[in-house]
């Protein structure tokens, strides 16, 4: 039995009946199913057989319906259950008619920014609900977003979200199937935990997308696009975009990715704020923003100062062993 493709169409799974298959999550399977019981269309989350038996997808599982549970609010997917069945847990879901914003993105971008700044701005609230119920997300981005016909964004995917006195899980079997490091911010990266301003930092990253059709940062590799966080410029929108995306909107953007905490919206009402009264924003943010080609010159970089430190320090240890040689 592949681990891609637990079930087939028709496949009874518990009191479920499996209609279609979804999509495939970083350990999970998704499908839509029929619920016997009580005659409802649901979604069912179930673990990839990689999966299945660790302890912590089972957590994860509890997790998210947790958080889902918690939460009332129309950017947010509704938690209807769980289970167990043959030793596997599962997960089951509402319904959510609707496309994927990685779909929209491919779609529909570069957006014009009153559409974009209309989409993050709901996104944003719905974020804010998390917030204010102690809840982080950790791994918003537009995988995790679907978008329903009348335009509402619903965030899914809480499993790795962070919950007021959750401890830390360690999953089985985690590679980078189960994310990308496109929206990570750096302090994810660094391999800290993370806050609220992790996800203002993904929005930041979201809205860049949604006007330009790309992200901010790239690279060959997961691992080049992580240090692009940690290291790149900044890119200006206002630059980019010349006339299209104004010097406020970029500032808004700015503010969003800044690698320190510290520096950005320090909560999604500040946030939302800035996204109610664009003309308002200080535009001095953009001075800490480097368009691209304007990086620090590579002498300055911090990897080529460590190397360059090490291998002076090398090259005099070398040289002080051959004059004490040549002393005896």
């Amino acid at each position: 039995m592949s681990n891609t493709f637990m079930l087939q169409i028709s496949d009874q799974f518990d009191h479920f009946q499996i209609r279609e298959h979804i999509a495939k999550g970083g350990m999970s399977d998704i499908y839509r199913a029929y619920d016997l019981l009580n005659g409802q269309e649901v979604v069912l989350k179930i673990p990839d057989r990689m999966s299945i038996g660790d302890p912590a997808q089972y957590e994860r599982f509890q997790r998210e319906l947790e958080v889902m549970r918690t939460l009332d609010h129309p950017a947010i997917q509704q938690g209807l259950g769980s289970g167990t069945y043959n030793n596997t847990p599962y997960l089951v879901t509402g319904l959510i008619d609707g496309e994927s914003m990685r779909d929209l993105i491919h779609r529909a971008t570069p957006m014009r920014p009153d559409d974009a700044i209309s989409l993050i701005r709901k996104i944003a609230d719905g974020m804010e609900h998390c917030h204010d119920h102690a809840i982080i997300h950790r791994d918003l981005k537009p995988e995790n977003i679907l978008i329903t016909p009348e335009g509402q964004p619903i965030i899914i995917d809480f499993g790795l979200a962070l919950t007021k006195g959750a401890h830390r899980v360690t999953y089985a079997n985690f590679t980078s199937a189960a994310g990308t490091p496109d929206y990570m911010a750096p302090e994810q990266i660094e391999g800290r935990r993370g806050d609220q301003r992790t996800d203002i930092y993904a929005v930041g990253i979201m809205m860049y997308e949604l006007l330009t059709g790309k992200t901010p940062f790239s690279g060959d590799n997961n691992m080049a696009v992580m240090a692009q966080h940690l290291r790149g410029a900044i890119p200006r929108l206002d630059k980019e975009l010349k006339g299209i995306v104004s010097p406020q909107l970029a500032a808004f953007v700015v503010h969003c990715l800044q690698r320190d905490p510290k520096e950005r919206y320090q909560d999604m009402h500040a946030l939302l704020s800035d996204l109610d009264n664009l003309d308002s924003i200080d535009i001095s943010i953009l001075e800490k923003s480097a368009g691209p080609g304007s990086a620090a010159p590579f002498w300055k970089n911090p990897v080529f100062v460590a190397v360059g430190s090490a291998f002076a320090l090398l090259l005099a240890i070398i040289i002080l062993a051959l004059i004490l040689q040549h002393l005896r």
